[in-house]
């Protein structure tokens, strides 16, 4: 049990730090927990300032009596143990037992939508949000979706995610994880499957070469505006803006398609984990807001209208860190605006959410084009 009001579960990863070092920008007492105590311990040593706010680091197992005894006390968990498929449920079964909030960075949609099924009404039941996916390349792609949607009578969204850098461990780790999934988009309020071996030339905005994207295992964003009655479709794609990693990607895929998945069942995680461990064996550096930018860009179109918006901005695992500490923030000063499974902006708001990333210096105003 703690008496702190925020435990984040996986610090020692280079997502987890970032959300300590937001959670101590915002003065929010904080556990910091891992199944190595050492190694969390380590990470926090590295973040300038830790000392000014009051945190604790935690050892426990990933099972769910250890994490809900641990959880018992805190309001807030912020998960980063991914692949959250594997797991999240654990985690999820802890927060509910133990009574505190669920929030994580997932990007993979079999989890979102095994979340929705498996624990949304239960949660929503103790009024307690389960809110996964809040991070850069999902949140704030929905901001600006929302600020598309503002205005009425556009009912289809074509979302574009792009960003310079490198994976992390841990996101390679998911990413080759949905590999084995199947993965949606939405058509007339209907869930439909992507071809895994999609890939489209894309035009991006604010530069003359266009940019290579795949459908990133679908996304969170079909799933949130399934359940939106002002959209009926919602397709999204991504990737980086290095050309010659998303041709590594697309081989990948194909690899995947043609020597793993035809694999026995049981044999297809320990491939897909030595693969991904060969592309990204340890953690990125830190990022440079120089280098490592970041781009979301969303048409909506109706019957009789189109918007276009724009959000330019940087440190896109920044970007997740302060989503992830703001959300647990505000969730110690006021109730969520939905409870159950809820994304990032429909528990706090894509306006709110907007400010928080301008305040911090890590998105430019959007450019919005209506016509």
């Amino acid at each position: 049990m703690t008496d702190k009001p925020v435990v984040v579960y996986g610090a020692s990863g280079y997502t987890g730090r970032l959300v300590c070092e937001y959670l101590r920008e915002l003065h929010v007492p904080f556990v910091a927990a891992g199944r190595d105590a050492k190694r969390v311990q380590e990470v926090l040593d590295k973040v300038p300032g830790i000392e000014d706010v009051e945190h604790e680091v935690v050892e426990v197992e990933h099972d769910v009596d250890a994490l809900t005894e641990l959880f018992s006390g805190a309001k807030v968990v912020s998960n980063m143990v991914g692949p959250f498929i594997k797991h999240g449920p654990e985690v999820a079964q802890a927060c509910l037992n133990a009574g505190t909030h669920y929030l994580d960075t997932t990007g993979e949609q079999d989890w979102v939508l095994a979340a929705q099924e498996q624990f949304g009404a239960q949660f929503a039941a103790k009024g307690l949000l389960l809110s996964p996916g809040i991070a850069q390349m999902y949140t704030t792609g929905e901001i600006a979706a929302n600020i598309c949607l503002e205005t009425p009578g556009l009912d289809t969204l074509d979302i574009l995610v792009l960003w310079k850098g490198f994976p992390t461990y841990a996101s390679t780790q998911t990413i080759f994880t949905i590999l084995k999934a199947d993965w949606f988009y939405l058509e007339n309020n209907q869930l439909r499957k992507w071809d895994p071996r999609s890939k489209f030339e894309v035009n991006v905005p604010g530069q003359h070469a266009t940019a290579l994207a795949v459908p990133w295992g679908g996304t969170s964003h079909p799933v949130w505006f399934k359940n939106d009655p002002r959209v009926a479709s919602c397709k999204v794609v991504g990737g980086v803006f290095d050309r010659a990693v998303m041709e590594g990607v697309v081989a990948t895929v194909n690899l995947v398609e043609e020597q793993i998945k035809t694999l026995p069942a049981d044999q297809q995680d320990a491939a897909l984990a030595e693969v991904a461990a060969s592309v990204q064996a340890g953690m990125p550096p830190r990022e440079n807001p120089r280098v490592n930018t970041s781009l979301d860009s969303v048409y909506a179109s109706g019957p009789l209208g189109r918007a276009h918006c724009v959000i330019h901005g940087n440190s896109n695992y920044k970007q997740t860190g302060l989503l992830q500490a703001y959300a647990a923030y505000s969730l110690l000063q006021q109730a969520p605006r939905r409870t159950g499974l809820a994304s990032a902006c429909q528990a706090f708001g894509h306006r709110e959410l907007l400010g928080v990333l301008k305040n911090f210096g890590l998105v430019l105003e959007p450019e919005l084009t209506v016509n």
